[in-house]
């Protein structure tokens, strides 16, 4: 943990020593009385974590918020198909850590369907990884999640002023490192499940405006093609 994270309920609260956060700051950090670590409140500023008192079962912490958030990266909504639970830990992690806004993981005709009902989805595993992003990007912001829903419905929520891009292995012609975004923009970037788009996927993209780009002629897997495409976004924004 590069920052330790806290909810706004947490920080009057005594932290149990069974909670990561606390394991890490006794046994990594190796913080003792009145020693301070890096916090951060999510969504919030950040600070500075002191340690009061360690008991047999927890410890108390007090608190100090003296600098706002980092800045949050321009907007950037990410749409996958449902993918496994383990690919799906990943994209949770890493999209994270990259700054997206929203990740929106949606039901398409080539998905699997029962990958939803995972633990990960079942308890609140998924928002761990969420938090684990944040706090390696030593940022607070943590980014909306959606599950289950089609990606007719998901596509229906998108900002109207969102330029609009879908990685394609089959029918995309052009790279998506060749998009010029615009800068201040929004962008909605949108990744097949692990079998890809079907046909009737591809007229429904194309129907709400989104371009095919491709990353080359290598199939990645879904999770490195996550981290490729946000960076190419990320680097294809226009500057002043």
């Amino acid at each position: 943990m590069n920052l330790v994270l806290f909810t706004s309920a947490e920080i009057s609260q005594s932290l149990p020593r069974t909670d990561p956060r606390a394991i890490h700051v006794l046994s990594v950090l190796k913080r003792q009385l009145g020693d301070t670590f890096d916090a951060g409140l999510i969504n919030g500023p950040l600070g500075q974590g002191t340690l009061l008192s360690i008991a047999t079962e927890s410890l108390t912490l007090a608190f100090t918020w003296d600098r706002p958030p980092p800045p949050p990266p321009e907007p950037v909504t990410l749409i996958v198909g449902l993918p496994r639970p383990q690919t799906a830990r990943d994209i949770l992690r890493d999209a994270t850590t990259l700054g997206v806004t929203a990740i929106h993981f949606v039901l398409t005709e080539k998905g699997e369907r029962n990958y939803a009902h995972s633990s990960l989805w079942t308890t609140d595993e998924w928002q761990r990884h969420l938090l684990t992003g944040a706090s390696q990007a030593f940022a607070t912001q943590i980014p909306s999640v959606t599950r289950g829903q089609t990606l007719a419905e998901t596509l229906e929520t998108l900002s109207s002023s969102a330029h609009r891009l879908a990685l394609d292995n089959y029918e995309a012609t052009a790279p998506l490192g060749a998009a010029r975004l615009p800068a201040n923009t929004p962008v909605a970037l949108a990744l097949g499940p692990e079998r890809g788009w079907s046909a009737a996927d591809r007229a429904l993209l194309r129907t709400h405006a989104f371009q095919l780009v491709h990353l080359g002629p290598r199939v990645l897997r879904c999770e490195t093609a996550v981290v490729a495409a946000l960076t190419l976004v990320r680097a294809s924004r226009d500057r002043p």
